[in-house]
């Protein structure tokens, strides 16, 4: 697949900054390059930091608020045409039926039209990532008569994929990697706009530990900084 010929792109994140740690500076090379890209939000966020979800609305309602202009404005970073929030409960897909879910996604597919799918690996240590895996292949899945992407490819991201037990049935195996060399920058300054995520080094979710992240993926396929991918579905017609 040539990156350069993708007119229209959807990344599907279980929560607000997945995206940009997963995809950001491909997302920024995309858009550069002319492709549409967009992202879709499944859960809210924040909620999961409260036993009880509706409790602390006076916190939680300010800070949800919050969380979306972050979104914005780290979308307008990586030059994003347009985001979405589906607002299912945060840390708590596993109440929601993975049909309903992909129903919600098949929407957005439905209506983007995009060649191009990037989602959450399905081997994930959070379990709202691997539930909007499920929901996405479910949404993307080849029907006759039907739109569907060509492309499909899963992304890692950092304090959730490593944190897995590093066993064949959950490790990210790239197959794809992706010069970011030139959008590094973009992708910094997007998660910059998370204004409540970023942690400090040592935590992998961290600056220094998503450049350090980033210069791995590079050297493995003799870039200055790359971001990795698993293609899981490449439709050549």
């Amino acid at each position: 697949m040539n990156f350069t010929n993708c007119q229209t792109a959807l990344v599907i994140a279980a929560h607000p900054d997945d995206e940009v740690l997963g995809a950001g500076g491909t997302m920024a090379r995309m858009a550069q390059n002319g492709t549409a890209v967009y992202v879709v939000f499944a859960a809210s966020g924040i909620t999961a930091r409260y036993a009880d979800p509706n409790s602390h609305r006076d916190e939680t309602e300010p800070a949800l608020a919050q969380l979306k202009r972050d979104a914005r404005a780290a979308a307008d970073a990586l030059g994003v045409k347009d985001i979405f929030f589906l607002g299912l409960p945060d840390n708590r897909l596993d109440t929601v039926s993975r049909m309903d879910i992909s129903h919600l996604l098949a929407e957005r597919i439905s209506a983007l039209k995009p060649d191009t799918v990037f989602t959450h690996h399905s081997g994930d240590y959070n379990w709202d990532h691997t539930i909007v895996y499920d929901a996405t292949m479910m949404a993307a899945r080849a029907n006759p008569g039907d739109f569907f992407p060509k492309y499909i490819f899963t992304y890692e991201v950092l304090s959730s994929t490593e944190r897995q037990a590093q066993t064949p049935q959950f490790m990210f195996c790239p197959n794809t990697f992706v010069d970011i060399s030139q959008f590094v920058s973009a992708k910094k300054k997007a998660l910059e706009c998370y204004t409540g995520e970023l942690r400090a080094y040592p935590h992998p979710r961290s600056a220094l530990g998503i450049e350090y992240l980033a210069r791995k993926r590079g050297v493995s396929a003799c870039m200055e900084y790359a971001e990795a991918f698993c293609l899981i579905r490449n439709i050549i017609s």
